[in-house]
């Protein structure tokens, strides 16, 4: 009597994308971070609403980074780059000449939003499709948490150069320093109630923007443990003995 084991081969779905174990200092969301911390001191240092050149190419570089940290397809990182090229160097030309204007900082303003808006999503969408828990999902999370308290920091910014009335009322300076304080005291729900919006639609965004990071903490842990449980197929793959005759 002859008995034959069967060769197992592990078990993928379609559309499951499992992790590669990276080297921890080899993730790009490193580079990633840093860039939003250099965004953010930058940020913080204007006392003014007007955007500052210097963030806005630091923003621009962190987009580029994020699209190809997350492996976005080849054509959308090439028209990517294309267009955060020209924007970059239009903003390095503009700060070298000394042109300013209301028209130029709504611009660099819109631009930024709208940059810092695609980042966290393209970010999450990665992290949709990768399964396992890493240092690499913990930076990714880290990001995009930033990057949205980042998007709301421009929301205010922006509206605060298309509107003549202060944000915060005639008690509070309005800057972009004071946006973004601002805005992640309410994406954190910290709340210290030292600046407060004055016009009822700025109130409704600091409301949305309070649910969106509470809502994105609750999706935070949930794909945390979901990363850290294996699946109950893959487990039942891996035990199943092989087949003899």
């Amino acid at each position: 009597m002859r008995s034959d084991t069967l060769p197992t081969h592990p078990v993928r779905t379609r559309g499951a994308h499992v992790a590669r174990r990276a080297p921890t200092w080899r993730s790009g969301y490193w580079l990633v971070l840093a860039l939003l911390v250099a965004t953010y001191v930058v940020c913080a240092a204007q006392g003014t609403i007007d955007p500052s050149p210097t963030a806005f190419v630091l923003q621009l570089m962190t987009v580029a980074v994020v699209l190809r940290v997350t492996e976005a397809h080849a054509r959308v990182q090439h028209i990517a780059w294309a267009v955060l090229s020209v924007a970059g160097v239009a903003a390095i030309v503009a700060a070298l000449l000394g042109t300013t204007g209301v028209v130029l900082d709504i611009a660099l303003s819109a631009a930024s939003m709208i940059a810092f808006l695609l980042a966290p999503v393209a970010i999450i969408r990665h992290q949709v499709r990768r399964r396992g828990l890493d240092t690499e999902a913990l930076l990714a999370a880290i990001s995009a948490y930033i990057l949205v308290g980042m998007f709301f920091t421009l929301v205010y910014n922006l509206i605060a150069l298309l509107t003549v009335t202060p944000t915060f009322g005639e008690e509070v300076v309005d800057s972009l320093s004071s946006q973004l304080f601002f805005s992640f005291t309410t994406l954190t729900t910290t709340g210290y109630g030292n600046i407060v919006p004055v016009s009822p639609g700025v109130q409704g965004i600091a409301v949305a923007e309070a649910i969106t990071g509470q809502l994105f903490l609750i999706t935070a842990v949930a794909r945390i443990m979901r990363g850290s449980r294996q699946p109950a197929y893959e487990a039942a793959a891996e035990t199943q003995p092989g087949e003899s005759s």
